[in-house]
């Protein structure tokens, strides 16, 4: 980006809401670029509970535009937009009550697919099922039988939401887009009362720079009171961080068939299958302190802990979880007094000229949110904007998805893996499978995993380097792959081979190398429960 080439929209912030709003206005045929503080993703949009859904508890509570427009944006991530990383998931919701709450649950459940089913071009997701008593206990034995009275089964989705967000800043770069992470705004440059850019600094360079820009917009979440800030001018509205946390358990310490849902008297607990876990979440609680690193207290860890043993047969141990992260919902602020009954429902501010922001809002509805703001930004441009086409741009990788996972079995005898190596592949790259196949067809070592209790592979490093904007090792084992939370010594052997495979496309030196591990260590340790 450099200083004499002008940009029609300038976006601040590599979270899934600023990624979605690049790709959007790139789309349309403007000159945009993005910038990002840290790594993508690396705020919120890597610490959410991992599924694209449409929101039983905004349905309860009368909520219909969120959750009809929520389902919508489900079925075209599930079937046309992403399909290589959204995939559909059951859910068992118990009953603990006779009669009234399946009427109860039922009815909100059945509404759930019909508004699904409704959703236009997309198919839909299988539909809900009552089970009894003895078929709930049958298909889940993990449950005590003394408190269940049966259970609904029904489908949501479920995202590696750094993956997927990485993947449309990746979308945006194809059609043009500049893109730039670690690079820091530090000031909103002014023309008279109009915003006409920002003053950036490349973080790994310490270089400064002015970005000029027509627009600007500013899609930076629970950072958004800090923009109006370096705008000089009072926020004019206020966004309450809500803290998140997840706690990870092994697949084989459940005995369920698929997830949980569950009511709590202050949010509502998941417990979603992933991979050899299970992530269990999430709370709602208000969080005061660094935004950049919110942390799990032991409260939060054993709210879950005792809801969640309230349905199982043998109680969940604290020493069996395996990992912890914690994330921060930016929700607008109202009159309501816990951050519990906020709505997540997203507001566009275009009130200051040449700045439009966007806050608030759910992970599964941000290319609404992107399609918004870039409307309002347009606006202001002085000519004629092409609307959004993004509900039929597939991500990168995803055309043709399903050909290729039906050759999954000659992909992996073509390159002498084996077939769950190369479903794990395609699960995370859709059709550029072939880019890091061809890391391994010139190196074998490449196909060895990076951990041997985990599916990851060495060329995924490599390929998170020179594919997907990797420049530390953190960027690698806490968001490319979740290693950070999925071991528990929070990746730090798969760092040491990590980083000696990054170290020479990054031309690290034995002091750089060592420095990664320390800053890797120390991040770790920033955000430990």
């Amino acid at each position: 980006m450099r200083e004499d080439e002008p940009l029609d929209v300038l976006v601040i912030g590599g979270g899934v809401v600023g990624a979605g709003s690049a790709l959007d206005a790139v789309t349309r045929g403007l000159r945009v670029g993005l910038v990002e503080a840290q790594d993508w993703a690396s705020g919120t949009s890597s610490r959410s509970s991992k599924l694209i859904h449409g929101g039983l508890r905004y349905l309860e509570m009368m909520d219909f535009r969120l959750v009809r427009e929520a389902l919508h944006e489900r079925g075209l991530l599930t079937y046309r937009l992403a399909p290589h990383l959204v995939h559909p998931v059951p859910f068992l919701y118990p009953l603990t009550h006779k009669v009234w709450e399946r009427i109860y649950v039922g009815t909100g459940i059945a509404i759930y697919d019909v508004m699904a089913s409704n959703a236009r071009s997309v198919p839909r997701l299988p539909r809900h099922r009552h089970l009894s008593r003895r078929e709930a206990l049958r298909e889940a034995p993990s449950l005590r039988p003394d408190y269940i009275t049966g259970a609904i089964a029904y489908f949501d989705a479920q995202v590696d939401d750094a993956r997927h967000t990485v993947t449309v800043v990746r979308t945006a770069a194809n059609f043009g887009a500049l893109v730039a992470s670690r690079t820091r705004v530090v000031g909103l440059e002014r023309v008279g009362d109009r915003v006409s850019g920002a003053r950036v600094v490349d973080l790994e360079s310490g270089e400064d720079f002015v970005i000029h820009a027509r627009h600007v917009i500013s899609a930076t979440g629970v950072w958004t009171d800090a923009i109006y800030e370096l705008a000089g001018e009072p926020p004019r509205t206020h966004v309450r961080a809500s803290k998140g946390i997840h706690l990870l358990v092994a697949r084989k310490r459940l005995d369920l068939p698929m997830g949980l849902i569950l009511r709590t008297e202050k949010s509502v607990l998941f417990v979603i299958p992933w991979g050899t876990h299970w992530i269990i979440g999430t709370t709602d609680t208000d969080w005061a302190g660094d935004r950049a690193h919110p942390v799990a207290t032991e409260e939060d860890i054993q709210y879950l802990l005792e809801h969640l043993n309230a349905v199982l047969r043998e109680p969940l141990r604290r020493d069996e979880i395996e990992g912890v992260y914690a994330g921060l919902r930016p929700l607008i602020d109202g009159t309501a007094g816990t951050t519990s009954k906020l709505s997540r429902e997203h507001m566009v501010d275009g009130s200051l000229p040449g700045l439009t922001v966007i806050a608030g809002g759910k992970y599964t509805t941000y290319r609404i949110m992107a399609r918004d703001v870039v409307d309002e930004a347009a606006r202001h441009l002085g000519r004629v904007v092409p609307t959004s086409c993004t509900e039929s741009v597939p991500l990168a990788g995803a055309d043709g998805w399903s050909a290729i996972w039906r050759s999954r079995s000659e992909l992996a005898e073509r390159h002498g893996l084996d077939v769950t190596a190369v479903e794990h592949l395609l699960g995370r790259y859709g059709t550029l499978v072939s880019e890091v196949l061809s890391l391994i067809d010139g190196d074998p070592t490449m196909g060895e995993r990076l951990v041997p209790e985990h599916e990851y592979l060495r060329a995924e490093v490599v390929y998170a380097v020179t594919h997907e904007g990797a420049l530390h090792v953190e960027d690698v084992l806490q968001r490319r792959t979740h290693l950070s939370i999925e071991t528990s010594d929070q990746a730090m052997s798969a760092a040491e081979v990590a980083v000696t495979l990054m170290a020479p496309i990054l031309d690290w030196d034995d002091v750089m190398i060592k420095g990664e591990l320390t800053s890797y260590l120390r991040s770790c340790q920033q955000e430990s429960h």
